[in-house]
């Protein structure tokens, strides 16, 4: 794969809805989707509606994405299905689980932009956008001298109101006709048509480098549209919306209100034309309740005529009908049913319904007028409860009333409309009144005659605090009745159904309008997006994305919520959403908007290309004004103008203004009532001439500077974002570059308050800037200057003349006017700082300063950079080639990491706190956190991989790197001590770290973490390379997997193991330092970390082999793990391989597994290794000869190691009976005394392994209890005496295996003799392995049969189905406990197992024992469980106190290894389709293991967890046969 190339994951998990989650990618971008841990083992199917390459996209048209295995096995972890995004919109994707749809969101492609007749690219955050109204444009041949104004002042993105003919209001998003160009853009001589203003458009961005993009109005047109008269079905009216007429009965009498206050004729009711006071809204709220509602008896159209509905009933039921009336249904009760019409008293009831709930008590005259009395009595209570409703409804309408009279006639900040006529009415009308007016009772009859109704047309508006995705006109909402509606009385709402199916004309209609402006547009700004019918805009959207591909969708969205936000965002692909600076309070909040909008933090981390896709927020359009918004000039002041747009343009992302703000006009441009030209561009007018500008007026030459800044901010990368509020009205605003180190600081001091009414201090903070300031790109105070005072013109829409700027740009920092004194001061001994001092910083100035780093410290970052391209491509820019670096450094990293063997990288990348303190040192410990976990960089990359994702730069850990080069120096350090390939990666570091150290601490976070990274994952490869195909070519699970053997597998101060044969070739030596002797360095296996890592405790003779063939073997280590075999086979004693190996010398041979396990592994590495079969005849260096032997030096008594195995095995068959050397509390404190005498044997009738007693635990369920306060101590809990399950298992592989080879004469011994009664007995390899056979489901099958005769004990069975945990246990009832282990007899030994009877068991193991990460050690039904482990709890419960209940039901991890073995094998014997659901379920299962891999800061897979596979603190956090076992399961796969 290319290394630059931009990769983004998205992991699926089970019904995972993410319609509301913003994913943003740009095109080129590789997106891929794999399975989360739910859906892991599943069959899961991608779709989506992203088309294939040259294909149109189709909204409705889903395709299936085809699963990629890049590493051919079958876990899940790497599988994946890929999209390459090279198509801007809003794509669709869904996965189904099997049938059924599991999961699903939406992906938006950013549009790419080009302008100029090169075509060059202009990045979204390079956006500079102003807003024009269209109609201040005048004739269109005068457009390009008004527009002029935008070019000059910098801008690269004209936004132009719609263009279409207005409506009588004159509102520019009131069109008349969405498909006519408005008339007044042409001269009476000349008309002008779309193609005029497409070929202005084309001009522009070709010769001007500007694009132009206009709004869009879906949601309504003006009420005078010519068109809506001939498709009235295209508005929401009283013919097809009835559910609208008691909302237009109201409205009507409302408007008779209005007109009679108007005409004076409530005067004497207290209410006058001109509203002034509250006793005057009293009177008003006292009308319309006395007057109004009364008149209009709204209810009526809700309820019932009774007296109609009674006589129906009696008819009914006179005429005997109630027969058919079916008897009730209690679920169902009586209801008014709605008139679909709305007329008065027409609604109905259901009358069967009435009939089978009101019957009478006969068939006489009297019952019958009873039971009609009822159901009258019910009736009217039902019109008493709609009555009420409508009483609601009508308190909510007349507070909406009197608000808006309070609004529009008493409030301050309101328009105070005056007296009220019928051009400015009470209350704005709801429904357009074509007709003549006639009483309120006659104009009603309209509304039910069809062809009239029609033309009864609802107007649009907003709802403030509405469900912007519910349809406030459609039935269900009242919101017309409540008077909720902040109304447009010159707009009519558009009715578009679902379908264009529903309104063909007006999709139409629509479609055209929106043909016309992609074809001459390049974006479009949807206007009153959150109130467009979502499934409309997107409809419209697709339409105009096939005009033009890359269209540019900005809005403003007024949801109140992020997540509703990105519900528009991500179904309509929106590109930018319009957020505005005039929403800030004061100056914190205007310089939290630009940290919250744009950029990463200053110094943030260099993220890999290959990773997560991440939710985003929407790309911003961030404006300083919008030009339906206030005035910044009244509510602020004319002084702000400057820092205002200064500050939002140094945000990191779009940038927009709103024409007449830079001209500092001191009024609001209204969208209605302007009609007004803009002014013109000409460099030589007069300041004081109303109808022509240039930089002399208001902020424009200041603009021009801030617009270049923010697009080669932009365009040049500069991604990074620090926001500095200095006091309170100064803010400073950095903007940084990750690639140069160069900064642009702009710091801006902000004027909320007017600066001649209120009071600034003189006083300024002196500021710190980090680095070297290169020169004041700009400098720029607003000033009054001297002109006539401002006089708003007739025909113009002029700014204030007496307020301008004084500007200076690219000057050095000495020439400056702002800024007094500039010293460079040292923070530490490599970190320059230059202070600043100001004295001209006066409210409504900035001064932006061009910063690098010190020279020296650019050379320093650069030299780094050029040593990391060969880690990343990433690195190429900023990089400065020297060729007097260290010479270590022109070394590639590739080739010392490949010098390093698997043992030298267990050094370099783990080593934990025990480990390391053998060798005299220690994990690094992060002050205010915590100790790594490991001394090598995987402890710093655990770290890291938390931190780098979320650019956590506050983490203590960043804060110990920018505090010193402690941590720095330790890394290298701790190798540089090492000998060999091990000290030249120290080197190498330390040769990185010369550099790392000039650069400025605030950088030294993202430069060590790129060094880091570089060098791990090259050592990562580094070890892969040395281990087997299955590794090599594994999925990411295997492989971080396999890195538990480098983890496991080390060489300590001390070695671990046993010396072996001199005359074993491939043995590795050192140099002892202390008796400068050669010394044997084989690698040892630690049992588990942190607890099982050093001195005697790291090697286990159990845990070892348990691990052995999935850490070393299927990983190609098959000389360490030939060495560790032989190891151990010199140490066999009493026919016993150790436990606690003790270095051979203070071994303790405990334990009856260990060497069956041992032998299991031999008989591995003979069928794995390449020349297996030699290891048989390797030396083995007898440490005991006999049993009494003091250990003896390597090479005094050797063996070859088939004459080892075949000892093991007659010992056995002799049997093995002896007590434990130094017996008592030096070597065991907790055991009784009969616990040391050790017995082991083969019983002569059954073949089958047995041993221990009651005061002792010979196999891998070992706890012996500690606690003298609940009588446990010396009391093992889990003795597991006579024949446990899978040693009966293991011996039965190890006897089968023999038999094999010596049938092939390749083992030399065919049988074993024993001497018994003075007599020697032979028994053969096949007549013992018979005997197993025979015997093995007779005795450990609990039968499903209650009468089986084989069931010694039937009256302790408590399930059945199920295999014994052992046979012959001192306490019998222990046999027959549900446990995990026969599923290691499964696995190695199936031929034991009848398929069917061990498919039930499995089943069982699964429901009772299958945890989420480990097995439940004990079935949860057995009256001892306990599934929380805690060793330091000592307490008087003999079953828990000091961790008894190690393995009574906490979930170890290893026998889910063997548990999955058995089922795959097992499952292959039952069909294959439940071999395939195995298949399911194994890969479910392991991706728990996956998950907790990637997590845990061990980087493995922990010894146990308690109950349902919560965190158990007591255990080892990563264990050997953990990770060795969930490799195996991967290689069965």
């Amino acid at each position: 794969m290319d290394p630059s190339k931009q990769v983004r994951i998205l992991l699926l998990n089970e019904m995972e809805k993410l319609e509301k989650t913003l994913f943003r990618v740009e095109q080129g971008f590789e997106l891929q989707f794999r399975l989360g841990p739910t859906l892991q083992g599943k069959a899961v199917n991608v779709h989506t509606n992203y088309p294939l390459p040259g294909q149109a996209f189709r909204r409705d048209q889903f395709r299936p994405l085809e699963w990629q295995h890049p590493s051919g096995r079958e876990d899940d972890s790497d599988k994946h299905c890929a999209l390459h995004l090279q198509q801007a919109g809003s794509f669709h994707y869904y996965f189904l689980e099997g049938n059924e749809k599991s999961g699903g969101g939406y992906i938006v492609v950013d549009p790419i932009l080009r302008v100029g007749a090169d075509d060059r690219l202009l990045p979204l955050d390079c956006v500079t956008l102003q807003t024009f109204l269209a109609k201040c444009l005048g004739p269109l041949d005068e457009w390009e001298s008004r527009l002029r104004v935008a070019k000059e002042a910098g801008y690269n993105m004209i936004h132009l109101t719609p263009l279409q003919a207005l409506g009588e209001s004159r509102s520019c998003y009131s069109l008349a006709h969405q498909l006519q160009l408005n008339p007044d853009f042409s001269r009476p001589n000349k008309k002008y048509t779309w193609d005029d203003v497409g070929q202005l458009v084309q001009k522009l961005k070709r010769e001007w480098g500007m694009l132009c993009i206009t709004d869009v109005v879906y949601n309504h047109t003006a009420a005078n549209s010519q068109w809506l008269q001939q498709h009235p079905e295209s508005a929401y009216n009283l013919a097809n919306s009835p559910h609208l007429k008691p909302a237009w009965v109201l409205d009507r009498a409302l408007w008779h209100l209005s007109c009679d206050v108007a005409a004076g004729r409530h005067q004497d009711r207290g209410v006058p034309a001109l509203i002034e006071n509250d006793h005057h809204m009293h009177c008003l709220r006292t009308v319309i309740w006395e007057d109004v509602f009364p008149r209009t008896r709204l209810w009526e159209f809700f309820q019932v005529d009774v007296g109609s509905a009674v006589r129906q009933f009696r008819g009914r039921l006179a005429h005997g009908k109630r027969e058919a009336a079916s008897p009730p249904d209690a679920q169902r009760h009586l209801e008014i049913l709605q008139d679909p019409e709305y007329r008065r008293l027409s609604c109905a009831v259901d009358m069967d319904l009435a009939l089978a709930t009101f019957i009478p008590r006969n068939d006489g005259p009297a019952a019958l007028d009873e039971c009609c009395g009822w159901f009258r009595k019910r009736l009217e209570e039902l019109n008493a409860e709609k009555r009420q409703l409508i009483h609601s409804h009508q308190e909510q309408a007349v507070n909406c009333i009197l608000g808006n009279v309070l609004y529009e006639r008493l409030a301050g900040h309101g328009p105070k409309l005056g007296p009220i006529t019928r051009k400015d009415p009470l209350v704005t009308r709801y429904f357009t009144f074509p007709f003549e007016e006639s009483s309120v009772s006659a104009e009603e009859a309209l509304a039910h005659l069809p062809q009239k109704a029609c033309f009864l047309m609802a107007h649009n508006g907003w709802v403030m605090g509405d469900d912007p995705l519910r349809n406030f006109a459609e039935p269900g909402s009242n919101v017309y009745l409540r008077r909720e509606l902040i109304c447009w009385g010159d707009s009519v709402k558009l009715r578009y159904g679902q379908t264009p199916e529903d309104c063909p004309y007006l999709w139409a209609h629509m479609r055209k309008y929106t043909e016309i402006t992609a074809t001459h547009f390049q974006g479009v700004r949807l206007d009153n997006c959150h109130s467009t019918p979502i499934h409309v805009a997107e409809y419209m959207l697709d339409a105009a994305r096939r005009l033009q591909p890359n269209l540019y969708v900005v809005a403003e969205l007024f949801t109140g919520s992020e997540e509703l936000d990105n519900i528009f965002v991500t179904r309509l692909g929106i590109s930018s959403l319009i957020r505005e600076a005039m929403s800030a309070h004061n100056s914190h909040e205007e310089g939290r908007l630009v940290y919250r909008y744009g950029g990463k933090p200053v110094g943030s981390f260099v993220q890999p290309c290959l990773r997560p896709l991440m939710p985003a927020i929407a790309h911003a359009l961030f404006m300083d004004i919008t030009h339906d918004n206030e005035c910044p000039i009244v509510h602020r002041s004319a002084y702000d103008a400057l820092p205002s747009a200064t500050i939002v343009s140094m945000a990191c992302c779009a940038s927009g203004s709103t024409r007449g703000y830079d001209e500092l006009v001191p009024h609001q441009i209204s969208v209605v009532a302007e009609e007004r030209l803009y002014t013109k561009w000409n460099p030589e007018a007069s300041p004081s001439n109303p109808g022509e500008v240039n930089f002399q007026s208001g902020i424009l030459a200041a603009r021009r500077a801030i617009n270049a800044l923010h697009q080669e901010l932009g365009a040049g990368g500069f991604l990074q974002v620090y926001v500095d509020q200095v006091d309170e009205d100064i803010v400073a605003v950095t903007r940084h570059s990750p690639s140069s180190h160069q900064s642009v600081v702009a710091v801006c001091r902000t004027a909320f308050r007017n600066p001649k009414t209120s009071f600034y201090s003189k006083e300024v903070p002196q500021m710190c800037i980090p680095g070297k300031i290169e020169e004041v790109v700009l400098e720029a105070r607003t000033i009054e200057r001297n002109a006539n005072p401002y006089k708003k013109d007739e025909k113009c829409i002029n700014g204030m003349p007496t307020v301008t700027v004084e500007i200076r740009e690219h000057i050095q920092l000495h020439q400056s006017k702002i800024v007094k004194h500039a010293g460079v001061t040292t923070k530490g001994p490599r970190e320059y700082i230059q202070e600043i001092e100001f004295e001209n910083l006066s409210p409504g100035s900035v001064v932006v300063f061009r910063v690098s780093l010190d020279p020296h410290a650019q050379v320093a970052v650069g030299i780094l950079r050029s040593h990391l391209t060969q880690f990343s491509p990433h690195f190429k820019a900023g990089s400065l080639v020297v060729d007097n670096s260290d010479p270590i450094l022109k070394v590639p990293f590739t080739s010392i990491a490949s010098r390093l063997t698997l043992a030298e990288l267990n050094q370099v990348l783990y080593r934990c706190e025990a480990e390391e303190r053998e060798d005299g040192g220690g994990c690094y410990d992060v002050p205010r956190w915590a100790p790594l976990k490991y001394a090598g960089l995987q402890g710093l990359m655990s770290v890291l991989a938390e931190i780098r994702p979320k650019n956590d730069l506050g983490h203590p850990f960043c804060d110990n790197l920018r505090a010193g080069d402690w941590m720095i120096d330790y890394v290298s350090g701790r190798l540089l001590s090492r000998p060999g390939a091990v000290a030249e990666v120290g080197q190498w570091l330390q040769a990185m770290f010369f550099y790392l150290k000039q650069i400025p601490r605030y950088l030294i976070p993202c430069y060590f973490d790129a060094v880091l990274i570089g060098a791990y994952t090259t050592l990562l490869d580094a070890a892969w390379k040395q281990m087997s195909s299955f590794v090599q070519n594994g999925s990411t699970f295997v492989k971080h997997l396999a890195l538990g053997s480098v983890q496991m597998c080390g060489v300590g101060r001390f070695p671990c193991l046993p010396r072996l044969s001199p005359a074993l070739p491939d043995v590795p030596y050192r140099l002892n330092e202390a008796t400068r002797e050669p010394e044997q360095c084989c690698v040892s296996l630690a049992a588990g970390l942190p607890h099982f890592s050093s001195g005697i405790f790291r090697c286990w003779g159990r845990d070892t082999f348990i691990a052995l063939r999935g850490l070393l073997l299927l990983t190609g280590r098959y000389v360490e793990a030939r060495n560790i075999i032989l190891a151990f086979a010199g140490t066999l004693r009493h026919g016993l391989i150790p436990n606690l190996l003790g270095e051979g010398t203070a071994a303790r041979y405990n334990c009856r597994d260990a060497v069956w396990w041992w032998l299991q592994c031999i008989q591995d590495y003979c069928g794995l290794a390449p020349d297996g079969l030699g290891l048989l005849r390797c030396p083995v260096a007898r440490l005991y000869p006999t049993d009494d032997s003091t250990p003896l030096p390597a090479g005094t008594v050797e063996q070859p190691l088939f004459e080892v195995i075949q000892e093991a095995l007659q010992r056995h068959l002799q049997g093995i009976q002896f007590r434990e050397r130094n017996a008592g509390p030096q070597i065991d404190r907790n055991m009784k005394d009969e616990g040391f005498s050790i017995t082991a044997g083969v019983d002569a009738e059954t073949g089958f392994v047995f041993g221990g007693n009651r005061f002792n635990c010979g196999t891998w369920m070992d706890k012996m209890g500690e606690s003298d306060r609940a009588r446990n101590r010396g009391v093992p809990a889990t003795p597991r005496d006579g024949s446990a399950v899978e040693i009966v298992g293991l011996s039965k592989s190890a006897v089968r295996w023999l038999r094999d080879l010596s049938r092939k004469n390749i083992f030399p011994y065919r049988e074993v003799t024993v001497h018994r009664h003075g007599k020697a007995e032979k028994v053969s390899y096949e007549a013992w392995d018979q005997r197993i056979q025979e015997h093995f489901e007779k005795l450990f099958y609990v039968s499903e049969d209650p009468a089986d005769p084989h069931e010694q004990h039937p009256e302790l069975v408590h399930k059945r189905g199920i295999y014994k945990d052992s046979h012959g246990a001192s306490s019998p009832w222990c046999d027959y406990q549900l446990r995990p282990n026969f599923a290691v007899a499964m696995v190695v030994a199936p031929e034991l197992f009848t398929a069917e009877k061990a498919w039930k068991a499995l089943a069982v193991a699964e429901e009772k024992l299958l945890g989420p990460l480990g097995m439940r050690t004990l079935d949860p039904d057995d009256m001892v469980y306990c599934g929380v482990y805690d060793n330091a709890l000592d307490n008087d419960n003999y079953n828990l106190a000091k961790g008894f209940n190690y393995h009574q039901g906490p979930e170890w991890l290893w026998p889910v290894g063997y548990f999955l073995r058995a089922k795959l094998y097992f499952s292959k014997l039952m069909g294959p389709e439940t071999h395939a659901k195995t298949i399911f379920l194994v890969k479910n299962v392991l991706s728990r293991h996956y998950v907790h891999l990637e997590r845990s800061p061990w980087k493995g897979l922990p010894e146990l967890t308690n109950e349902h596979g919560q965190h158990c603190p007591f255990s080892c956090e990563t264990q050997a046969w953990s990770i060795a076992t969930v490799l195996e399961t991967l290689y069965d796969l």
